[in-house]
């Protein structure tokens, strides 16, 4: 029972501290003293912390803080991305698709918009639906751009409602039938493996 108690006592002085690291980094970057942030928000996104390597992502990006290094952010960048950041994942696929910062690969820009749109990150399901639409990094596939532009239109997005306007022009009623039986699918299944 001591070992427990010691160990409980532990895990919360270590969150605890984490939260105070956080906190004193989060009010130094909202005063400006981007020295005292970066201080305080890299242990902590050394420890895995996916919010706060994108925040580093950021800050080596524009150089907020930091001397702009387009390879650092991107290296923050990807760490956010493999631990489950939904906005990182959708700029790292923009990056890939456009090389910026890496090198052009719209199969890369596909797998991550994939991995964004799969926790139901709007953006990354609009911009999934134009690599489908026009074929970029996968098979040109009007079906499947429609579905993903549906759900993308659905949560407001009028990029994807257009690219939506624009399929139905050329699809049968059949093919658009099929598409919105997906997207219904989709959305049901909390958008996975769609």
């Amino acid at each position: 029972m001591k070992k427990l108690t010691l160990a409980l006592l532990l895990i919360f002085s270590c969150a605890t501290a984490w939260a105070a690291d956080f906190d004193k980094g989060l009010a130094a970057y909202k005063a400006g003293d981007f020295a005292t942030a970066l201080a305080e928000f890299k242990p902590l996104a050394e420890q895995g912390d996916a919010e706060l390597q994108f925040i580093l992502s950021q800050m080596y990006e524009s150089g907020t803080g930091v001397l702009a290094d387009a390879k650092e952010g991107i290296r923050w960048l990807k760490l956010a991305a493999e631990n489950g950041h939904g906005p990182a994942q959708f700029l790292l696929g923009q990056k890939f698709r456009l090389g910026i910062g890496v090198k052009e690969n719209r199969k890369e820009a596909v797998k991550w918009y994939t991995i964004a749109a799969e926790q139901g990150n709007t953006d990354s399901q609009g911009d999934l639906a134009v690599m489908y639409a026009v074929g970029y990094g996968v098979i040109q596939d009007d079906v499947y751009a429609h579905m993903l532009a549906n759900i993308a239109a659905s949560d407001g997005s009028e990029n994807a409602r257009t690219l939506r306007g624009n399929l139905v022009k050329k699809m049968t009623p059949k093919d658009i039938s099929k598409a919105q039986d997906l997207a219904r699918e989709c959305v049901k299944k909390n958008y996975k493996d769609c």
